[in-house]
């Protein structure tokens, strides 16, 4: 039986999401939060070393990674939701698999982390936290995410779905970083393509089911 390890208000809703869509039974094991340091708790730790969320089990396999989770489970449906080898949509959809978790993401995660930074400093350093997380902002983080969020947008004109007209697991991949551009970089300002997109993922029956399954989310 498939088991998603399934951390609150997390990456982890993709996979629920990708479920319902492949209609693939399976079960959900709940974690939560700390509340104040919003870090997955030491039970994950038990399931894969890192203590990371989504991690599935399968019959004895741990498979940790979104989007390593994502080929394995289109892979038991037996090719679901992938287009077929040879297809020039192919392509597009293996570009997307990967762009999300690697190019999409790390600004992102970049702005994230200068954005706590003076918080999380000592009172006395916060003054020299806050010029420090400014100057990378406004020198690099922020000029990155418009840089890909314009690409994005203009990806988004050749088609309805990343990979093509057809909704694939690529853009389930692809929902996770425009939901959180959305929330904390204004990222649908100016780009009604990127809004559309994230609306059309979650107008779908089998993200609803998956909302309803796993429980509060904050980018839906």
């Amino acid at each position: 039986m498939l088991i998603v390890h399934h951390l609150n208000n997390s990456r982890s809703q993709r996979v629920l999401w990708l479920l319902e869509e492949l209609g693939l039974p399976y079960e959900i094991k709940r974690y939560q939060r700390d509340p104040k340091t919003m870090q997955a708790p030491p039970e994950l730790k038990q399931v894969h070393p890192l203590g990371k969320s989504p991690v599935l089990t399968d019959a004895g396999a741990t498979i940790a990674e979104t989007g390593a989770i994502v080929e394995y489970l289109v892979e038991q449906a037996g090719g679901a939701l992938r287009p077929p080898l040879g297809a020039p949509e192919r392509l597009r959809w293996t570009y997307w698999m990967h762009y999300a978790e690697g190019s999409a993401m790390t600004p992102l995660l970049m702005r994230l982390i200068f954005s706590r930074l003076p918080a999380g400093s000592p009172a006395w350093l916060r003054p020299v936290a806050r010029r420090i997380a400014a100057r990378a902002l406004e020198g690099y983080v922020d000029p990155q995410i418009t840089t890909h969020f314009n690409y994005i947008e203009s990806e988004l004109a050749k088609s309805t779905w990343f990979a093509g007209e057809d909704f694939s697991a690529a853009d389930v991949m692809m929902s996770f970083p425009l939901e959180a551009a959305g929330a904390r970089a204004n990222a649908f300002a100016g780009r009604p393509r990127v809004k559309a997109f994230v609306e059309r993922c979650h107008a779908r029956a089998a993200f609803g089911r998956a909302l309803e399954k796993g429980g509060p989310y904050a980018y839906a």
